[in-house]
């Protein structure tokens, strides 16, 4: 069954080359084939493998920005749409931006780094900082230039995806961004376009598609106990997106760290599978009159830093208990950031 999973993703995920070797003075560290959280680079992206099983791809070349796809959760289930990345039955084609998972924001001195509409920015790969497989987790350290249309450099980012070696039940990983104002001062504009982001498997939304229609749905739940349609535009410190994926029930919860700025974060999730921490949106999300009430500035030569948790799991939030795996997420991003 997983051969069959992971053939739909394309004959080109399954070629596997030398383990990547770490930029600069970083040491890269490795685990026995097939054990643990493995690395390897292929042309354009990066294959994660944990215990020899793909879990994503990490796109870093030719694309509007880096993204991860698939994200194979529990059991190697398939957590994302497939779209626009791979044309699969069943799938609308909306928002052709949403990328699986990614990090940006709709406006960044005023441009538009969220969309792939006319004069949008794009966020450039600049290297690696460290690839490290290992036995209990894996490593990626990148630099990213965020750039607009007309070639201009907008800020610089160095950001980190750690990927931990859990049961097959279950899959975990930490996002950090560091975003400096490399390039004069920086304004995060007052938008919900934005942040941390995932667009989940059709078979999951909270509102079917017509392909879905009459089948089981899914649901939404966050930290304080709001649900559903109710969680759009509201503050938490997690929230859990679950719902059914080939009859059995798996969920993605995302984490927001105390240490965010204006935690915790506004929560920019949609009945169609849209799913995104939000910290800037705060006009849209209480129906404020000044649209610059959640500018965020960061001055020239100043960084600002975001950290994020995601959890993937079976059953419902309760079942997967959602809020005690939050609490063991601080304990180790505090051990992580010594």
């Amino acid at each position: 069954m997983l051969s069959r999973r992971l053939a739909k993703f394309g004959t080109g995920c399954l070629l596997l080359t030398g383990v990547f070797a770490a930029v600069a003075a970083d040491k890269t560290t490795t685990s026995s084939p097939n054990k643990g959280v493995q690395i390897t680079e292929l042309t354009n992206r990066l294959r994660v493998e944990i215990n020899g099983q793909l879990f994503t791809e990490y796109y870093f070349k030719d694309v509007p920005r880096p993204f991860c796809y698939p994200l194979l959760g529990p059991d190697s289930l398939p957590m994302m749409r497939n779209w626009p990345m791979k044309d699969v039955a069943g799938e609308d084609h909306d928002h052709p931006h949403h990328r699986s998972l990614w990090f940006t924001h709709g406006s960044v001195n005023g441009i538009d780094f969220w969309s792939e509409q006319k004069d949008f920015g794009k966020i450039v790969h600049d290297g690696f900082v460290q690839v490290a497989s290992g036995t209990d987790a894996g490593v990626i350290k990148t630099r990213n230039k965020w750039v607009a249309k007309d070639g201009t450099v907008v800020c610089t980012d160095e950001r980190t995806l750690r990927i931990y070696n859990r049961p097959a039940s279950e899959r975990r990983l930490d996002f950090e961004i560091t975003i400096h104002a490399s390039n004069g001062d920086l304004t995060f504009g007052d938008t919900k376009e934005g942040s941390m982001a995932v667009r989940l498997n059709e078979t999951m939304r909270l509102k079917p598609n017509k392909e879905n229609v009459g089948k089981p749905t899914g649901h939404i739940v966050n930290s304080e106990g709001v649900k559903d349609d109710a969680t759009w535009g509201k503050r938490a410190k997690w929230c859990d997106y679950y719902g059914p994926v080939e009859g059995k029930t798996v969920g993605i919860a995302i984490f927001d760290h105390p240490s965010n700025p204006r935690y915790p974060t506004w929560w920019h999730v949609r009945d169609y599978g849209l799913f995104a921490a939000n910290p800037f949106g705060q006009h849209d999300f209480e129906s404020l009159k000044d649209k610059t009430a959640g500018n965020l500035v960061v001055a020239s030569d100043k960084s600002i830093t975001f950290r994020y948790g995601v959890y993937m799991h079976e059953g419902d939030d309760q079942q997967a208990g959602v809020a005690a795996r939050y609490a063991e997420y601080l304990k180790v991003a505090a051990k992580n950031s010594k």
